[in-house]
């Protein structure tokens, strides 16, 4: 496992790093070998890092009565489709088709951050942040991590904290 400071970033990174670069935002790159064998890539995530999984939080796009929006919860849960449409004032929702996330963010599957989107989406943070004083969420590529506090991670992407994820 490769840890990196943001000051040892390389130039430009991907857009969720020079985001979290220009808002002046502290944050610790984490790097690992990708395998593509794994069968989750949050999972991976956290077993590369020596995190715990509760620690790791995935970013998944839905789709909330017609509109894209983000779900950032944790890796050892489930995005509770219900408790995401109610908590941007919907009625239903399902995930995303992935061609149409991957087109609207910016990034692959398994890549995704919440961070640095091409386009901005709606975005709820799972309550369950809150009881870290760091989390990590992709930095926009497989293999990459970003660790941020809760309350930076909520700001910079104008999330709603919400309980949104399931065991």
């Amino acid at each position: 496992m490769a840890k990196k400071s943001k000051k040892q970033q390389q130039p430009g990174g991907t857009p969720a790093t020079v985001a979290l670069t220009a808002a002046g935002t502290a944050y610790t790159v984490h790097s690992y070998d990708h395998d593509p064998a794994h069968p989750s890539y949050g999972e991976e995530a956290a077993e590369a890092m020596g995190v715990s999984p509760d620690r790791v939080f995935k970013t998944l796009v839905a789709d909330v009565d017609g509109t894209l929006t983000v779900a950032v919860v944790p890796v050892a849960g489930q995005l509770d489709l219900k408790a995401l449409a109610a908590a941007v004032g919907g009625k239903r929702a399902a995930m995303a088709d992935p061609a149409l996330a991957e087109r609207t963010t910016g990034y692959v599957r398994g890549g995704i951050s919440p961070l640095g989107q091409r386009k901005k989406l709606p975005t709820v943070l799972d309550t369950s942040a809150s009881a870290h004083p760091t989390i990590c969420v992709s930095a926009g590529r497989r293999g990459l991590e970003v660790e941020v506090t809760p309350e930076d991670l909520a700001k910079l992407t104008n999330a709603t904290l919400a309980p949104v994820a399931r065991a």
